[in-house]
């Protein structure tokens, strides 16, 4: 996925950051599509995409690490998963 992509979500969609928050939603079926970073833990990308698969919920792997998605996002610290 580019970054464009991501862009037009943060725009036009209601995002939740943050590993807990988003793996809570994901339990729960609130949430449409997961963006996950490069540079995410392996431990918090295996657990997004098991419940994402019970949910067919769409995982999309942006091209960047979570630094830039933190700049994209107009936030001080990195942001390796968000959701909307």
């Amino acid at each position: 996925m580019t970054v464009e992509d991501l862009k037009t979500a943060l725009k036009n969609e209601k995002m939740t950051i943050g590993t807990k928050e988003v793996i809570r939603k994901l339990k729960h079926g609130q949430v449409k599509k997961v963006f996950v970073a490069t540079s995410c833990p392996d431990a918090v990308r295996t657990t997004v995409k098991r419940y994402a698969s019970l949910n067919k919920i769409e995982i999309i792997e942006v091209a960047v690490p979570s630094s830039e998605i933190a700049l994209l996002c107009k936030k001080n610290y990195p942001i390796s998963i968000l959701s909307c």
